[in-house]
């Protein structure tokens, strides 16, 4: 990993924010991480991978200018990867004030169709928000943000003359081919192959469903560029389409948890209980992290949305014990590049560090 930009040639990831969780996380120092973001950079114009805490700031710092966003990717519609999404419909849109581009499109998960199963553990049936509309995708979610703030953009189209942040985005939710056997409740990832959800001249995106029961569907996005591939697994259970997904990818980032230090910062019993289920059915540890990767035959496993981030650093390098290639545990902001001259790149700096 590199604090600098690689040659325009070589595609790169920026790590904007890497804790995951409906939470303002720290580090094991008690430094703050934002929230689960990724940018992917091809050249000029870069594309979002979830929208944590901070997201937008993030990228301003990063030098990530809206004006060369090419996309914004949803993995799934759990807050903590759609919290920053206001701030960038928002305060983008005066950051696009003066851009001549068309509507920036936003890629994500369809409405789920019903509420989730109740958990076991419950002792009562809760009052659901929205029932009228209590699970929508990523339409639902930006017409609803922007029927929340509709005095604010109002007050500036009809007064200021601004650009309707309506006409600056365009949600478009994925549609999954039939006869694959998904159900929101009983199947959220049945084997399937990948689909294409986006092309531009400078990346392919694919997407496959990933294991993160009850919130489906969920999605794993793929990026083929001509320097390279990264793949980014969203918030997933070890699952084999993730597998079929990342298979020889130059970098797989992949979520990690560690459920022991994870389950000691519950106090309320039935709390601890019913969220320590979900979070063994629906997410990954280290190591089955590093299996993963080992089984896609990447090149490199990169491991993000740390939950929780305070976690020792030797708890994610027990992704080594089942993974040979190349593995990191990035900060916030790093610079990773991927791809085949990326990696002649690093050859080649650390044989001139050798010979000094």
């Amino acid at each position: 990993m590199t604090d600098a930009s690689p040659s325009p040639m070589i595609p790169y990831v920026v790590t904007l924010g890497t804790a995951g969780g409906p939470r303002w996380w720290k580090d094991h120092e008690g430094t703050p991480r934002f929230g689960i973001a990724t940018a992917v950079v091809v050249g000029e114009t870069w594309y979002l991978v979830d929208c944590g805490q901070g997201a937008g700031r993030q990228a301003n710092a990063a030098g990530l200018s809206m004006s060369n966003l090419g996309g914004i990717f949803i993995t799934h519609m759990h807050s903590d990867h759609t919290v920053d999404l206001p701030s960038l419909l928002l305060f983008g849109a005066f950051e696009l004030k003066n851009s001549l581009r068309g509507p920036i499109p936003i890629v994500g998960p369809g409405d789920r169709g019903k509420l989730p199963p109740l958990s076991p553990r419950a002792t009562a049936t809760p009052t659901p928000i929205a029932p009228h509309r209590p699970t929508p995708g990523i339409e639902g979610l930006v017409s609803g943000i922007l029927s929340a703030y509709a005095t604010d953009c109002n007050d500036r189209i009809f007064d200021s003359l601004a650009v309707s942040p309506a006409a600056q985005f365009d949600p478009r939710e994925i549609r999954l081919p039939g006869g694959i056997g998904f159900d929101p409740d009983t199947d959220v990832a049945p084997e399937m192959e990948p689909i294409e959800v986006f092309r531009d001249e400078h990346v392919t995106v694919t997407a496959i469903l990933v294991s993160h029961h009850p919130t489906a569907p969920a999605y794993a996005f793929r990026f083929e560029t001509v320097g390279g591939s990264v793949t980014i697994s969203g918030d997933t259970a070890p699952c084999s389409n993730v597998v079929r997904l990342a298979r020889g990818t130059d970098l797989l980032l992949h979520e990690a948890i560690n459920l022991e230090v994870l389950a000691a910062q519950y106090s309320d019993a039935q709390m601890l209980q019913a969220t320590m289920d979900h979070h063994r059915r629906a997410h990954t540890t280290a190591a089955e992290a590093g299996r993963i990767a080992s089984d896609a035959d990447a090149t490199h496993l990169a491991l993000h949305h740390l939950v929780p981030s305070y976690s020792p650093p030797e708890a994610w390098q027990e992704a080594r014990s089942t993974f040979a290639g190349t593995l990191s545990i990035p900060d916030d902001l790093e610079v990773i590049p991927f791809g085949p001259a990326a990696r002649a790149a690093a050859r080649l700096s650390s044989s001139s560090a050798t010979s000094r």
